[in-house]
């Protein structure tokens, strides 16, 4: 009897790369049949996401630091948690250095413009194929992402 075994990885195992202005992205698993992408990302004061609708469910997890959305009054801090349901729309605001973010995402982000015209679609694959890139270009071995 085949009995599964757990994957283990330490915070030092798959790098942070730099994705602009100091704000640093980590890919943990991309699962390219269920549509699955989890990352972690450090935001710095005054990073901003492009206004994006999901079309699957997005789970996020705030670790420290201080992050909202433009349409929202709430703000993300240390221990917060937050779902977004497939459809919703929103702009990430970083309001703090070093905020830190989990996100547990299905499906595809589709970002937007201010006329709400499709500007882009980004899944997990095309996110960590970035992220292998992003790797490269920063003299950091490939790491050994959980891909499935």
């Amino acid at each position: 009897m085949y009995t599964p075994e757990a994957i283990h990885f330490g915070a030092d195992d798959l790098p942070f790369v730099d994705i602009g202005d100091g704000s640093m992205l980590k890919v943990l698993q991309v699962k390219r049949g269920e549509g699955l992408w989890i990352i972690e990302n450090i935001f710095k004061a005054g990073y901003e996401v492009e206004k994006h609708k999901h079309t699957g469910p997005v789970w996020g997890y705030t670790t420290s630091g201080a992050w909202k959305y433009k349409e929202y009054d709430y703000v993300n801090r240390a221990g917060s948690f937050l779902y977004e349901p497939a459809g919703s729309v929103h702009t990430l605001q970083c309001i703090e250095d070093d905020t830190r973010v989990w996100f547990h995402m299905h499906g595809s982000n589709i970002n937007l413009d201010a006329d709400d015209n499709i500007t882009s679609v980004v899944d997990g694959e095309l996110t960590l194929e970035f992220y292998y890139a992003m790797c490269e270009a920063q003299g950091l071995p490939r790491p050994r992402v959980l891909v499935e």
